[in-house]
């Protein structure tokens, strides 16, 4: 199973490095007419895009640096590998779209304050028009790799070099109104994509820094996993699932399962590698630790206040699940945990007002609530 998975590394890190290495040659070709036909028209229209096509260049080749440093094998340092260096280079891509963005805003708006007269030549038309149709080409072929093989780095290219191309489609139109109307639009043109560029950069690393900072686990994903577990006999629930991500498609994990309390401990161990082996083979995620909750089966008494207090949990408003339950006559104890929402003003308070009512029902009982928090996905 690691051969297969470090096959599949090694298999999408050179998709990435070939998309890249593509997209560097045809950016830097690009901006080598561009700045040519940009500084022969006097068009700081064309020449900012020129230098817009050397940013997407150098982003290529982050991307290409990225990937590898990514794809280095964990060590003592960092023994979960080096995947979210991915999501580092995507900000540093995201950073140089926004800086090409405020750099093309100035020089666009000292054209407005320095006017000069573009002279446009049919060539530089037509080469500015060949632009445009492989920067769509390019974007579109960078993204649908990116969306293929989960890379940020390359969906972040792919979506500037579509924007590119409409940036140069927006020159073409100027100088069309130049030459029809004698009236020159390109400086404010000029603002205008560089405004449109810094949006894109900040919203870029706005998606970027989420990742970094953590973001809930694909809701899917969690279901999927949850599904898996569920469909050992020996299981009657999945929860917790905590997904921890150390790079696209690298994720460990934690969960605990709730069995019977007939269970053995080399049941439970025998089970929980099965569950283990399992979840690694169908959705490529290690449970680093597995819980387990235990149910009563032998009394009938304990089932009832297991319905008891899941109905008071439900009927609590913001409170998503019940689970954990187990009742321990001998110690006169009653355990469970509840999920409580993000949307509520004061989890906590939600949390007491629990206690508080599942205490008078059982006043001799001693409570051991825990309020778990839902990590990835809004329990059913």
């Amino acid at each position: 199973m690691k051969m297969e998975e470090t096959e599949k590394m090694k298999s999408r890190d050179a998709v990435i490095v070939r998309t890249s290495v593509i997209g560097i040659l045809a950016n830097v070709f690009l901006a080598a007419f561009k700045a040519a036909v940009g500084l022969t028209a006097h068009s700081i229209a064309i020449v900012m895009d020129a230098v817009n096509n050397l940013s997407d260049a150098a982003s290529s080749v982050i991307t290409i640096v990225g990937t590898k440093l990514a794809g280095k094998e964990p060590d003592r340092k960092h023994p979960f590998g080096y995947g979210r260096i991915e999501y580092l280079s995507a900000m540093v891509i995201s950073l140089l779209v926004l800086y090409a963005g405020v750099t093309a805003f100035v020089e666009s708006v000292k054209k407005i304050i320095h006017p000069e007269t573009p002279d446009y030549s049919a060539l530089s038309l037509i080469i500015v028009a060949v632009a445009v149709l492989v920067k769509i080409i390019l974007g579109r072929y960078v993204k649908a790799v990116g969306e293929k093989v989960n890379s940020d780095s390359l969906i972040n290219s792919g979506e500037d070099a579509t924007l590119d191309s409409v940036i140069s489609a927006s020159t073409l139109l100027a100088a069309g109104i130049y030459l029809i109307f004698h009236v020159s639009l390109e400086a404010w043109l000029g603002a205008v994509i560089a405004a449109v560029i810094i949006k894109s950069g900040i919203g870029m690393l706005r998606e970027t820094l989420s990742k970094i900072l953590g973001e809930r686990a694909d809701a899917q994903l969690a279901r999927d996993i949850k599904a898996t577990i569920n469909s050992f006999p020996e299981i009657s629930g999945a929860y917790d699932l905590v997904l921890h991500n150390y790079g696209p498609d690298a994720y460990n994990g934690s969960v605990h399962v709730e069995v019977p309390d007939t269970l053995s401990a080399d049941d439970l161990d025998k089970l929980i590698r099965k569950v283990t082996v399992t979840v690694l083979e169908k959705h490529h995620v290690l449970l680093t630790a597995v819980g387990v909750y235990s149910y009563n089966t032998k009394d009938p008494a304990a089932a009832a206040a297991r319905e008891k207090a899941a109905q008071i949990a439900a009927q609590t408003p913001y409170v998503l699940q019940m689970h954990g339950f187990y009742l321990d006559k001998a110690e006169k104890t009653l355990r469970f945990d509840i999920v409580v929402s993000f949307d509520a003003k004061d989890r906590k308070q939600v949390y007491r007002d629990v206690c508080e009512n599942v205490q008078r029902v059982y006043p001799d009982y001693k409570l051991q609530i825990t309020m778990d928090t839902d990590f990835s996905e809004e329990a059913e």
